[in-house]
């Protein structure tokens, strides 16, 4: 079939077939990173990192709204600032729950689709439409071309299964596992003009470097960075998508089961590229649903019995990551990481490009990311503060995405919530302030732990401090360079200093768990760099703001924070080799930055 034709593509279901494997030239357990494009039939539901767009002029003041507006909402480079409008409606900002069950809506009704080579939109558009009408779209690339397509009802969702046939292959043997993914066969070779693709991945840091330094401050540059790298709309839709379809693979064991996202996917401090976490929550199939009343019996099923609740975790992830790994379609790599504190079954998802963990046994982490996303829609301030704190942290090796003795982003994120509240006025409230505010719907006991908080936004009295995210991060470096991590701990419930309750370096306590340090794994030496970066960052962004100075072709502000340590990698530290001073690390910069000024 040649889809520049105009062939009819209605009823011929020889066209779509469900995937009934891994092709063999996919390595297992690698990751391609792809790029995205997005084509809308009606307006995208909010991402979670917007919900909360109404935030400014009530929060921070006619002043500062106005700061706001004129700043941090310019142009650059033809393109509008990542921060919250100012003119949206404050009532109208949604929960968290009411944001889970709208993107999980959005992902029953869709579809993942393999396309072939130059694939003609429109085309491709026709064909579809003969199972019903496609409500939102859009292709992104991750070992070839493909599309996420969401349906107006499910019903269109079933018209499509019920077309699509079962792989004919030679020498090789399918496993008939019917999902949601489908490959998109073109009987002659396509000759239209290539779908466009955008970035599925953050940018490098030279790169971001680049684009900050054509900012017009440092306020501006925190909020292009934030653009620059949080989580799009189309990578929100495709990892609500990948945990619809291991819910499907999950109901063939257990119906009445959910798998949802948590951790970076949903409190509104994802980065694009981040791993996607998935909670596989059994809770609906333990609730007691309202029966008949009277009658001289009561009826039970009959159920294996295991000797604890992690005994249970471990079998059933067990066997799902047994069918992870034997029936979905492009799960790749699975491992079975049943003995950690919380076990949990690890693949990657090759269609999307994702790398997952699958829990069972989480649900203060759910609570943790609700939290998150709280603080993260209270105040515009926080989520551009958090993305560039993190940045700067994994480019001078603070952080790392290999476990060890480093800062983790969570511990970071407790840090910089800390820090927000010690203002002398407060940017964020506390974590008690908002356990006061919890109606009896927020009442939340796990496991012993009072893990209760409002989820009503509109509850929350807006801060009346006024300080933009530049001065802020300045401060932030300030307050951190001269901590006393000796005798301190930090706790955002209290908001306030408390004396350690032992001996380790840095000890950050967990939000829910009041008994456990998040920061336990940090030792001193790492402690001891982040307190000298710290101080180093401080002296650099007061520098940058004291300074007026022709930009051209120079990194400034916010981008001589960002420059990679000449460090190699965390794990080549050596503990006698000296830092080298900021004034030396930005010669190549500087010399990239006027190469490129010369060729434009």
């Amino acid at each position: 079939m040649a889809l520049e034709s105009g062939h009819d593509l209605a009823g011929d279901s020889s066209l779509l077939s469900s995937p009934g494997g891994v092709r063999g030239r996919r390595d297992k357990g690698t990751i391609q990173e792809g790029c995205l494009r997005h084509h809308r039939r009606k307006p995208a539901a909010h991402a979670f990192w917007s919900l909360s767009s109404a935030v400014m002029v009530a929060r921070v003041g006619l002043r500062s709204a106005v700061r706001v507006t004129s700043r941090a909402l310019s142009n650059v480079g033809g393109r509008q600032r990542a921060v919250p409008a100012a003119t949206e409606d404050q009532d109208t900002r949604k929960t968290f729950a009411d944001v889970q069950k709208e993107r999980q809506q959005q992902a029953k009704h869709s579809v993942l689709i393999n396309c072939p080579p130059n694939v003609n939109e429109k085309t491709f558009l026709n064909y579809l439409s003969q199972h019903g009408q496609v409500a939102n779209h859009f292709f992104y690339e991750s070992y070839g071309t493909h599309a996420v397509v969401e349906f107006f009802d499910q019903e269109n969702v079933e018209s499509l299964r019920s077309h699509a046939t079962v792989p004919s292959v030679q020498n090789e043997y399918v496993l008939p596992f019917k999902s949601r993914i489908f490959t998109l066969n073109s009987a002659s070779s396509s000759s239209g003009v290539p779908v466009e693709c955008h970035r599925q991945s953050s940018l490098p840091i030279n790169e971001l470097i680049q684009k900050l330094c054509r900012a017009q401050n440092i306020e501006e540059q925190t909020y292009l960075l934030l653009e620059e790298y949080q989580l799009t709309d189309e990578n929100l839709r495709l990892r609500f998508l990948v945990s619809s379809l291991i819910k499907d693979i999950a109901a063939a064991y257990f119906p009445e089961a959910t798998v949802n996202p948590y951790g970076s996917t949903v409190n509104s401090f994802g980065k694009l590229g981040c791993d996607l976490d998935l909670f596989l929550d059994l809770e609906n199939i333990q609730r007691k649903k309202p029966g008949k009343a009277g009658g001289p019996f009561a009826t039970e099923y009959l159920m294996k019995r295991v000797t604890s609740g992690r005994a249970a975790t471990q079998r059933i992830l067990s066997v799902i990551g047994e069918c992870i790994d034997n029936f979905g379609p492009g799960c790749t790599g699975v491992q079975k990481i049943l003995n950690a504190r919380c076990p949990l079954v690890r693949f990657s998802h090759q269609p999307a490009g994702l790398q997952c963990d699958l829990t069972s046994d989480n649900r203060i982490a759910l609570r943790s990311s609700e939290l998150l996303y709280i603080y993260g829609n209270f105040d515009h301030r926080v989520r551009s503060l958090v993305f560039t704190l993190r940045c700067w942290a994994r480019v001078h090796g603070i952080t790392s995405a290999i476990p060890g003795a480093w800062i983790t982003n969570f511990s970071l994120t407790m840090m910089i919530l800390f820090f927000l509240q010690k203002r002398n006025l407060p940017v964020v409230p506390t974590l008690d302030h908002l356990k006061s505010l919890a109606g009896k719907e927020d009442q939340h006991i796990i496991e012993g732990h009072d893990c209760s908080f409002t989820s009503n936004l509109n509850k929350m009295k807006p801060s009346e401090n006024p300080d933009p995210p530049d001065l802020l991060l300045g401060e932030f470096f300030e307050f951190y360079g001269n901590f006393d991590f000796t005798k301190n701990c930090i706790d955002i419930r209290k908001g306030k200093e408390q004396n350690k309750p032992e001996s380790s370096p840095l000890y950050i306590r967990n939000p829910f768990e009041q008994n456990l340090n998040v920061s336990k794994n940090v030792n001193q030496s790492q402690l001891d760099r982040f307190v000298a970066l710290a101080r180093e960052s401080a002296w650099i962004i007061q520098d940058q703001m004291n300074q007026s100075v022709e930009r051209e072709n120079k990194v400034w502000g916010l981008g001589m924070v960002l420059l990679p340590a000449v460090f190699q990698g965390i794990g080549k530290i050596k503990k006698k080799r000296k830092r080298t001073p900021a004034s030396d690390r930005i010669k190549s910069l500087l010399d990239s930055l006027k190469t490129n000024g010369k060729a434009r």
